[in-house]
């Protein structure tokens, strides 16, 4: 009974309790000046996670940057001129002065080596020292590009319209900053050229800034459109103020805490706020009552207590199956997932406390007058909403076998749909189509080789490995074997370098385009170049054992099923002509998005499945009984099953944003079925009271059949005009709402405004006609003895 302590304790000292919240509430507010935010993929893993620290080695071995951004430069008419050209020496000039980029890697026509013969030796300088000045210069230089199958789909695209500059972070660096400073250089530019700036770390830090945005923006305006509805619901500005506050308050408490223990924002925790405003809705659930009792009794002290005696318990269960579903998440390994779980379950806590104290403090500060007012057209019988409501729940009630019998159709034909879901995370298609991010990448993936990087790397235990023609061989199949997949545009590694060298040693002849036939020849030419080279050519495809050889994989887009195609291709190579002595593993910004997408995706389904069997356990408790657990769960199973079938039908992957929807889809689904299924056998057992009182008064007897029978169906009745006017009221505020994300320029925001907005529709209606037909149904089971 201490929820109803609390309620009487606000009665009481409503002012004390609103003070001390506010006093409380400034206490989170003040931490978050010291908000960090993350988005970096590779923190979504713990940093002793294996493939974590395999691919911090594989950075290490070969000198790779982790973070590089591509600067796409096109001219329709050709690249090949002085104008374009001088732009692209000036634009690179001007980037190599930038503070967090790693200008010795710099890679553009100015910055990448070429390697020509010089006699008996060979020479690495500049590709273009000095942009052309005649049409024969150009000419020539258009043909030692053409000639460099190192340039071509890397640097230069084959139609000749397209050249890419490759701009390395330093670590720690601001790719969105580093990519506008960018965007100002090249917006000084006039002529045919158009200029794209693409890349992972754009893509990355671009979100996170806009993550901010969207929180600052779209979650007011979410807000603004609930009070407005809210409005309209009860009529009430004092009333409602106290929803909003619930909501926010929630939001505080759980923000603030995050921020204070020291966590940064991830893409993921970045969702909060959204969140606990869905979940503050079911406070509505109090309010409904409480205008309805106060109608009745005209006794505002009496009506809260009343209100809470009916509601609080389904209030109470409910908040906590939202945050088991939620809470969880603790347990997984991932650590965002962790935080999202754990301050998610923390805000639904949080609300529920302001349920039993805020909100009913609230109420006794408010005049009776100005609530009977707003209380006036709350009547289950003459309201219309109550009678249209009363008429779909006497459709479930009517014709119980016809409505589960639909039901069960759509179960199949949504159950066809999961199975067409495509399990798939891009960040780059977390930006509206249309948008800089997303159009410069899917120009520049048309272009060139790929914006989005992965590595192989072949090992070995023994010294020279790499140098033994067989080797090179080999690396050069599975290269032209990997080319063959659609999504990789380009792939590069130590032999094209070698096959380079053997060509321009023998008087550029392209007989010589070839692995030579001795290791010492191969040995030879790696001395040669590393003799002229920068340090970081060869440092970036193999170690200097020669035990290790890195293959860079440019992929056309950052899909992580493109990466796992990749992965699978060369499993599929090495197991039908291994190479003897070898290994071959995956690494890169690819693959490391593919395996956090994976870790963080299967994480949440673990959390989601084993949250589905507490949550029935809490149902269980909260019923005291397995049968009416049973009933509550279906419209829960039923709601989430039709979601994701129209994620399947629809062709949208299954990122992120949808896993990590799954779990307040599970709270949100059950909050109904709790609510009716608590008032439905409250009411009917009252009924049953108030039939048995008057047939003693009268001398009667009440026959079983009237019981079972006009009893059950107008209780089911009554439940779907009052309290589903609640579920009803709470489903149409947060869709309303949360509509308004639909007008979002980041997906993930769209996806969860759709999401919710669909999924507390299903629900509603699950509640309303589908509970009445299920009860119906199976009403010689639910009220037997046994």
């Amino acid at each position: 009974m201490k929820g109803f302590n609390l309620t009487h304790f606000s009665v009481d000292h409503p002012r004390l309790v609103i003070a001390v919240i506010a006093v409380i509430t400034m206490g989170f507010l003040i931490q978050f000046p010291k908000v960090t935010i993350d988005t970096d993929p590779k923190n979504m893993l713990p940093a002793t996670s294996d493939v974590r620290v395999y691919n911090d080695s594989v950075e290490r071995d070969f000198s790779l940057h982790k973070d590089t951004i591509v600067l796409g430069i096109i001219n329709e008419k050709g690249i090949f001129n002085r104008t374009t050209l001088e732009k692209v020496a000036r634009i690179t000039d001007e980037i190599l002065k930038f503070k967090g980029v790693v200008t010795r890697d710099v890679t553009g026509f100015t910055t990448v080596d070429d390697v020509i013969s010089t006699g008996d030796s060979i020479t690495v300088k500049p590709l273009m020292t000095d942009v052309p000045k005649t049409p024969e210069e150009m000419d020539a230089f258009r043909k030692s590009i053409y000639d460099n199958p190192l340039i071509i789909d890397r640097l230069v695209s084959r139609d000749g319209t397209t050249t890419a500059i490759y701009v390395p972070l330093e670590p720690g660096a601001n790719g969105k900053e580093i990519a506008d400073r960018i965007r100002e250089i090249v917006s000084k530019e006039k002529g045919d050229e158009e200029y794209y700036v693409a890349g992972d770390p754009v893509a990355r830090d671009t979100f996170g800034a806009e993550m901010f945005k969207q929180m600052g923006f779209f979650s007011p305006i979410s807000g603004m459109v609930m009070f407005i509805t809210l409005y309209l619901l009860f009529g009430n500005l004092a009333l409602i103020s106290s929803v909003m506050a619930v909501a926010m308050v929630s939001i505080i408490w759980s923000m603030g805490l995050l921020i204070g223990l020291g966590y940064p924002v991830h893409i993921m925790s970045s969702m909060t706020p959204v969140f606990l405003m869905a979940i503050a809705t079911d406070s509505i659930h109090i309010f409904n009552e409480f205008y309805f009792r106060f109608r009745e009794l005209k006794n505002k002290r009496q009506a809260v207590f009343d209100t809470i005696k009916v509601v609080g318990q389904p209030v109470k269960y409910t908040a906590l199956a939202t945050a088991a579903g939620f809470g969880v998440l603790a347990i997984m390994h991932i650590i965002p997932v962790k935080v999202f779980g754990i301050f998610i379950a923390f805000g639904t806590i949080v609300i529920r406390l302001m349920s039993f104290s805020l909100i009913p403090a609230v109420m006794m500060l408010v005049k009776e007058e100005k609530i009977l007012k707003a209380a006036s057209g709350e009547d289950e019988s003459e309201n219309r909403t109550a009678r249209i409501l009363r008429g779909l729940g006497a459709i479930g009630t009517y014709k119980s076998r016809t409505t589960v019998t639909a039901g069960i159709i759509l179960l199949f034909a949504a159950i066809i749909g999961i199975s067409q879901i495509n399990v798939n995370n891009n960040m780059v298609k977390w930006f509206k189509k249309g948008s800089d991010v997303r159009e410069a990448d899917r120009v520049i993936n048309e272009k060139l080789g790929g914006t989005a990087l992965g590595y192989i790397v072949m090992a070995s235990e023994e010294d020279d490995f790499v140098k033994k023609p067989e080797t090179m061989r080999y690396i050069e199949l599975l290269q032209r074997e990997l080319e063959k997949l659609p999504e990789v545009g380009k792939t590069f590694s130590v032999v094209d370098y070698v096959k380079r060298i053997n060509r321009v040693f023998n008087s550029n002849d392209p007989a010589f385009d070839r692995v030579p036939d001795t290791k010492e020849a191969v040995a030879q030419f790696l001395f040669m170049f590393s003799m002229s080279a920068k340090p970081s050519d060869l440092d970036n495809v193999v170690d200097y054992p020669f035990r290790k050889a890195n293959i860079w994989v440019q992929l056309k887009t950052w899909d992580a099923k493109a990466m796992q195609g990749v992965i699978d291709r060369v499993n599929a190579y090495t197991a039908g002509s291994p190479l003897s002595g070898a290994e071959f593993k995956p690494a890169g910004a690819s693959y490391f998005n593919l395996v956090w997408n994976n870790e963080v995706l299967y994480d949440m389904i673990k959390g989601f499945v084993l949250a589905l069997f507490i949550v029935f356990v809490i149902l269980v408790f909260n019923f005291r009984s397995f049968k009416w657990a049973v009933i509550a769960y279906m419209p829960l199973l039923f709601t989430i099953t039709m979601i994701y079938g129209v994620v399947g039908f629809m062709g949208k992957d299954f990122d992120m944003p949808i896993s990590v929807l799954s779990c307040l889809s599970l709270g949100m689904a059950v909050d109904f079925a709790i609510h009716f299924i608590s008032r439905f056998r409250r009411r009917m057992e009252e009924k049953v009271g108030e039939t048995l009182v008057v047939s003693r008064r009268e001398g009667t007897s009440p026959s079983p059949t009237t019981l079972d029978s006009s009893l059950l169906t107008d209780s089911l009745l009554w439940t779907a005009a009052r309290p589903g006017k609640g579920i009803i009221r709470n489903a149409v505020l947060f869709a309303t709402a949360f509509s308004a994300m639909i007008l979002a320029p980041l997906t993930p925001y769209v996806t969860v405004g759709l999401f919710i907005a669909s999924m507390m529709f299903i629900s509603a209606v699950m509640s309303i006609i589908y509970l009445p037909a299920l009860i119906m149904l199976f009403k010689s089971w639910l009220f037997s003895s046994r």
